[in-house]
């Protein structure tokens, strides 16, 4: 099925990129509010980890959601990697925020998740 617009015959081929802006309006929409903004952010953050927490406990936690709030989730892998990211929640948040724009991390929970378990405990 070919794209076409109002007014114009079945079949008919609209001309390259007649509709690019369009597309991309919606696109920019979609992507600047809610879920995706969020996704894209955490996918951003994840990527650079190592630059937020450096190599060391980047191998032992993860981010795991950021809200619209702000609010950043860590998973760690133990209650002692968790424990030693509850004492640097505010470096974090600076470091992820150099990395995703001013303002965007507010706040820093930290979650353990047991080795095998698919659920995990916030603390």
């Amino acid at each position: 099925m070919s794209p076409r617009s109002p007014g114009r015959a079945r079949g008919e081929r609209l001309p390259p990129g007649a509709d690019a802006e369009g597309l991309s309006s919606i696109i920019e929409g979609l992507v600047a509010g809610g879920p995706w903004k969020s996704g894209l952010a955490l996918g951003e953050l994840a990527r650079r980890w190592t630059e937020v927490v450096g190599d060391r406990l980047a191998a032992e936690t993860v981010p795991a959601r950021l809200d619209d709030a702000g609010l950043l989730v860590v998973r760690a892998s133990s209650s002692a990697w968790a424990a030693q990211l509850r004492f640097l929640e505010a470096e974090i948040a600076r470091a992820a925020n150099s990395v995703l724009g001013e303002g965007r991390v507010k706040r820093v929970s930290v979650v353990v998740e047991a080795a095998g378990k698919s659920g995990a405990r916030e603390r």
